[in-house]
């Protein structure tokens, strides 16, 4: 049990699509012979005009209460297979029957269903479900999309990589294996540095860029058209500063990520995470990656398109908060897992913020506690100390800053709650 963790970690083991921010927009080219980018744009034959239409707005809170567990009707996918068998969760369902402090004021807990804008909610006490709720229409079958909780899946997998001798350490510079990105701003960053969301180049993601910029133009061939691959934006982005020294979010760090993991482990990531991580997981139910475009030619969007059942995510969480175990199986190394959401920068990432971020974790202020966390209200929290894990699967309004914060304080309050 990771009781009283200290603040402070050893060293381990030695979308981009919806994002598309300022890769255009940096300060100075780093260097001038960088690879081309390629000028074709065929766009993927079987999005029709409605298609493109629920691709550009699929985030629009007026639909996303369906789109967000819709997106196999939406975009081009390729599976993540589990097993023959799933590994049971036991279950004894509770009425959420306590109130949590938000803004001064006391809120039942029922109440931030509705309030946080949330189609499913599942919590785990020590290892037992004792709540779980689906809304919406949905139910212990639907696929959800994780947004950006897909980033700390990538991390996993970058751990079970080390643990398989595939990538030899986090310190290792991206371009020894992924020779392409040469002379490009991620030329002398590391694994270490992508995963911290430091990778010195000039890109940061914008959730609504400009309809006339560059960034937005990206994000229709990449995301409506299909006519580009996310990882493209790696040979447009600028160098800002020396790799390691400035966190910037960014989609497109770790959709580099799992490039690294593919050339790796020389395996597709939807198959190597079937491999490496959903069928030793237990899992119920096959997952689903969007894709970048069709079969022919698409990749996984590894930094925000992942799907699967709720109950999927549950016995994710439930292994983070198990040091990387399921029952008596080591499915990650454990010291990968504190690696992973112990913070070796100082918290909060960013003044005015009660988060700090590890590798692809965020992690809480005044607490042990970490989460997954994804674009509009996707989340999986972990809290050794009381051995919760929270699984909470929302369709947040763009931008609305005030449900993450709820949520938050909903998280705390489920800690210390003791059914």
């Amino acid at each position: 049990m990771m009781k009283n963790r200290l603040r402070k970690v050893a060293q381990v083991a030695s979308f981009g699509l919806l994002a598309a921010g300022s890769a255009l927009s940096g300060q100075a080219a780093y260097a001038q012979d960088k690879p081309a980018v390629p000028t074709s744009c065929e766009p993927d034959s079987r999005a029709t005009p409605a298609i493109r239409e629920l691709r550009r707005t699929f985030i629009d809170a007026k639909i996303n209460a369906l789109t967000f567990h819709s997106i196999d009707s939406i975009f081009n996918t390729v599976p993540v297979k589990a097993g023959g068998q799933a590994v049971p969760l036991r279950s004894s369902q509770h009425p959420l029957d306590f109130a949590y402090k938000y803004k001064g004021e006391l809120v039942p807990a029922q109440d931030a269903l509705e309030r946080t804008f949330t189609n499913a909610l599942i919590i785990l006490k020590d290892g037992k479900i004792v709540h779980e709720t689906y809304r919406n229409f949905t139910g212990l079958q639907t696929r959800f999309l994780s947004m950006s909780t897909a980033k700390s899946i990538t991390s996993i997998l970058v751990g079970a990589a080390l643990a398989d001798g595939h990538i030899k350490s986090v310190d290792e510079q991206i371009v020894a294996y992924v020779p392409e990105l040469k002379n490009t701003a991620f030329d002398g960053a590391t694994i270490r540095d992508l995963l911290l969301m430091r990778s010195g180049a000039d890109r940061e993601d914008n959730y609504q860029p400009d309809s006339a910029s560059d960034a937005a133009r990206l994000r229709e061939e990449i995301m409506v058209l299909n006519c580009r691959r996310s990882v493209d934006e790696a040979l447009l982005a600028k160098r800002a500063d020396k790799p390691g020294k400035t966190f910037r979010y960014s989609t497109l760090n770790t959709n580099i990520l799992g490039w690294v993991l593919e050339n790796a482990t020389g395996k597709p990531i939807n198959e190597y995470m079937s491999e490496r991580l959903w069928r030793p997981l237990g899992a119920e139910a096959d997952g689903f990656f969007l894709t970048d475009g069709p079969p022919s030619r698409g990749r996984a969007t590894n930094g925000m398109g992942f799907n699967a059942v709720a109950r999927d995510y549950a016995r994710l969480g439930q292994m983070m908060l198990d040091e990387g175990r399921v029952g008596s199986r080591q499915i990650i190394p454990a010291d990968w897992v504190r690696a992973s959401t112990i913070p070796t920068y100082p918290e909060p990432v960013a003044q005015g913020q009660d988060q700090g971020y590890q590798y692809q974790w965020w992690t809480l202020v005044n607490s042990n506690a970490y989460m997954a966390i994804g674009l509009q209200g996707q989340f999986i929290y972990v809290d050794p100390d009381t051995r919760t894990v929270v699984v909470k699967l929302s369709y947040f309004p763009i931008s609305n800053n005030e449900a993450y914060r709820e949520s938050e304080a909903f998280f705390r309050a489920i800690s210390s709650w003791n059914p």
